[in-house]
């Protein structure tokens, strides 16, 4: 039971991440609103030229690899440096965000904590 729940959260985080992955590259979704800060630093990262695209980018390849079984464990690391990423972004600029973020990095840190043995030959 606790492989299908891990599955379909999975599925959901890797789709959520990859609609945000490619919503940077196609402006479908409507922006929301956020404080002044918040504004500030998005739109230094659009105006970057790359830092914004390259958040895009990890976050589709992210979202698609948690999304699939066999390369969930990896998908996880990706995708980690992002919702790490969000939920400091949402703690210090944007706090009304807050609780979504948290959700998104207690299910990385959930995926992780399932896919622990993985990991063990790296820190061998």
């Amino acid at each position: 039971m606790k492989n299908k729940i891990l599955f379909v959260i999975s599925l959901l985080f890797g789709l959520m991440m990859l609609n945000s992955g490619i919503s940077k590259f196609t402006n479908h979704m409507p922006a929301i609103e956020m404080p002044e800060a918040a504004t500030n630093l998005i739109g230094a990262m659009i105006a970057s030229g790359w830092l914004f695209a390259l958040v895009g980018i990890v976050e589709i390849i992210g979202g698609l690899l948690i999304a699939i079984p066999k390369y969930r464990a990896f998908g996880a690391i990706v995708i980690l440096p992002i919702t790490i990423g969000i939920f400091l972004f949402n703690i210090f600029l944007a706090p009304a965000n807050t609780i979504i973020s948290i959700v998104l990095l207690l299910i990385n840190l959930w995926v992780l904590w399932e896919n622990r043995s993985k990991y063990r030959p790296i820190f061998n």
